[in-house]
C-alpha cells in the first residue's frame, strides 16, 4: 500500500496553439518570446521534476494509465459534442469554446488526461492504493457536457466518478475544489443529483464571472449538496484553514461519502498570475492534512487528488510537493523559495476579522 503518482509525458504535448497570456496573438498583440497560454505544459513538469530530483517519486507508487474510453467518456458527454471535438482535433486542432484552444492530438490526450484521474480513483476504491494524485492535462472542473470552457476540454473528474459507479466501487462521492477558479462544470453535472456532495472553495467572481455564488446549493435530489465558498481577493493562510474547519468539513461529516475526490489547483497560490488569493504551499499541505484526516474517519481513507489549475511556473512545484509529502507522509522535504515572501504579504487582523465574519455568515446559514 502507497500513496499513487499518476503522470504521462504525453499529456505535457497537449498544445493550446499561439496565445500572449489569455490573448491570440495576432494584430496588436505581440508573439512572446516565450510561454503562450497561463496552462501550459511546465507547471506540470517542473513538478514531477521536482518530485523526481529531491528522490520523493521513490516513494510513490507510479503505475500506468490507460486513456477513458468512449464509453467513459459518453457518460458524461453527448456523442455530438465528442463526435465534433474528434473531428477537429483530427483537423489538427481548434477552440470548442470559452479560452478552451487545443492542437493536434488534443482529443486523445485530454481522454488520456481523464484516463489518470479514473485509473487513480480505481487503485484506491479497489485498495491497491492508500490515495493518490493524478497529474492530470488538460484540467477538467470547468467542462460542462457540451461545453468545454476556461481550458477545459472534458470533465476529468466526472469521467471518473462515473466509470466508478459503473464499475460498482463506489456510491456516495464528495468532491472538494479548491482550485481559485469555480468549479462549475462539476457542479452542473451533479446539481440536481443526490450521490454527490460538491464543494468549490474560490476567490469570488474570478472565472466564471457569473456562478459560484453561496446562495446556489443544489436542486431537486441534490437539493443542499452543492456549496460554493465565495472568497474576497486577498484572503490568506488562515482564511483558508478556517473555511475547511467550519464549513468544508462539517459538510464531508453530514453526507458521509464512500470516498473523497480533491479538484486540486494551485493557483490560489500568492504568486500565480491568474488569482489573486494569498495561499501558500503549507495551506496545500495543510488542506490536504484536513482532508486525509476527515477521509480517515468518514471513507477508510479513500481520497484522490487530481489536478486542475495553477500557473506560477515557480511556485506549483513546491505546492504539490507539500501536497504529495502530506499524502504519502515522506519526510523528503522540498523547502519552499517563496514561503517568507507570501508570509510577511499574509493579510492583517481588519481583513481576516472580515473574512471570519463572512465565513460565519456562511456557517450560519447552513446550520439554519
Amino acid at each position: 500500500m502507497a500513496t499513487g503518482f499518476f503522470v504521462n509525458e504525453r499529456c505535457f504535448w497537449h498544445s493550446g496553439g499561439n496565445y500572449s497570456f489569455l490573448v491570440p496573438v495576432g494584430g496588436l498583440m505581440q508573439p512572446s518570446t516565450a510561454g503562450g497560454l497561463p496552462e501550459n505544459p511546465e507547471t506540470k513538469r517542473r513538478f514531477k521534476n521536482l518530485v523526481e530530483v529531491t528522490g520523493l517519486m521513490r516513494a510513490l507508487a507510479t503505475p500506468d494509465a490507460d486513456p477513458a474510453t468512449e464509453e467513459d467518456l459518453r457518460r458524461i458527454h453527448p456523442q455530438s459534442y465528442l463526435d465534433m471535438f474528434r473531428r477537429k482535433s483530427a483537423e489538427g486542432g481548434g477552440e470548442l469554446g470559452l479560452r478552451t484552444p487545443f492542437g493536434p492530438d488534443g482529443y486523445d490526450i485530454a481522454a488520456l488526461s481523464a484516463g489518470l484521474t479514473k485509473a487513480a480513483l480505481f487503485e484506491v476504491l479497489q485498495g491497491r492504493l492508500d490515495n493518490a494524485y493524478a497529474l492530470s492535462r488538460p484540467p477538467g472542473h470547468h467542462c460542462l457536457p457540451d461545453f468545454p470552457n476556461g481550458f477545459c476540454l472534458l470533465n476529468n473528474i466526472a469521467i471518473a466518478l462515473e466509470a466508478a459507479r459503473a464499475a460498482g466501487l463506489a456510491d456516495r462521492v464528495a468532491v472538494i475544489d479548491w482550485d481559485v477558479h469555480h468549479g462549475n462544470g462539476t457542479e452542473a453535472i451533479y446539481y440536481e443529483r443526490a450521490d454527490t456532495l460538491t464543494i468549490s472553495i474560490h476567490q469570488e467572481r474570478n472565472y466564471p464571472r457569473d456562478s459560484g455564488d453561496f446562495e446556489d446549493r443544489g436542486a431537486g435530489a441534490g437539493e443542499g449538496l452543492n456549496l460554493n465558498i465565495p472568497l474576497p481577493p486577498g484572503g490568506g493562510h488562515a482564511t483558508y484553514l478556517e473555511a475547511f474547519e467550519r464549513l468544508v468539513i462539517p459538510q464531508l461529516h453530514a453526507f458521509q461519502p464512500d470516498a473523497i475526490v480533491v479538484a486540486c489547483g494551485f493557483d490560489a497560490s500568492g504568486v500565480d498570475p491568474l488569482g489573486r488569493m494569498m495561499a501558500g504551499s503549507e495551506t496545500f499541505r495543510a488542506m490536504t492534512e484536513m482532508t486525509m484526516e476527515a477521509a480517515s474517519e468518514l471513507c477508510e481513507g479513500k481520497l484522490v487528488l487530481t489536478h486542475e489549475g495553477g500557473y506560477s511556473e515557480a511556485h506549483v512545484p513546491f505546492c504539490g510537493h507539500a501536497v504529495l509529502e502530506a499524502l504519502s507522509g515522506s519526510q523528503i522535504t522540498a523547502p519552499d523559495p517563496l514561503k517568507d515572501r507570501i508570509d510577511s504579504q499574509q493579510p492583517g487582523p481588519r481583513f481576516e476579522h472580515y473574512c471570519s465574519t463572512l465565513i460565519a455568515e456562511m456557517e450560519a446559514a447552513l446550520e439554519a
